[in-house]
């Protein structure tokens, strides 16, 4: 079940604060569509309801008031997942334990290529969001104790050798 809402959590970046276009435009890399929905529209696909983002495929629905953690997050399953189940997608992307991991360190990757987001600040939002990592922090873990996530991706071609992303998806 989803943490509730608290001030921290409604803090957080939304897609209104960066701009749609800058986050559709960096997504559309990875060949998947960033619909915004209208304010108060049920958002497709969502796994955990209200404002948080939704897939459907190779669309990632959002509304403006979707924290931008939500977005990039359901955004890395779609690029971590392999062909199959990103072919029948809709609202729960699944995966191992080595995938999540593998998802929350690529969103904060993608985070520095967002005018104004950066990795730190990602880490703030999922922190405050209620992200768990064992050492008490997201970037904490990003830093200390993300080894294993790192090979996941560079193992899936999704960075390269200096960590950066391929901007190519899980085949």
């Amino acid at each position: 079940m989803r943490p509730p809402l608290n001030d921290r959590a409604n803090a957080v970046l939304c897609i209104a604060d960066i701009g749609a276009s800058s986050i559709a435009t960096l997504l559309r890399r990875f060949g998947l569509n960033m619909i915004v929905l209208a304010p108060a529209a049920v958002i497709p696909g969502s796994f955990w309801g209200e404002r948080e983002a939704g897939l459907v495929r190779d669309g990632l629905y959002v509304r403006d008031d979707t924290p931008l953690h939500s977005a990039l997050h359901e955004a890395c399953h779609f690029i971590c997942m392999d062909a199959a189940r990103r072919a029948r997608l809709e609202c729960d992307a699944g995966g191992d334990y080595d995938e999540e991991n593998a998802v929350c360190y690529l969103q904060i990757l993608l985070a520095d290529q967002l005018d104004g987001v950066g990795r730190d600040r990602m880490c703030e939002d999922m922190d405050a969001w209620g992200y768990t990592f064992r050492l008490g922090s997201a970037k904490e873990w990003f830093e200390r104790d993300a080894e294993d996530a790192y090979r996941w991706l560079a193992q899936e071609r999704l960075i390269d050798s200096k960590g950066t992303p391929t901007w190519l998806i899980r085949n």
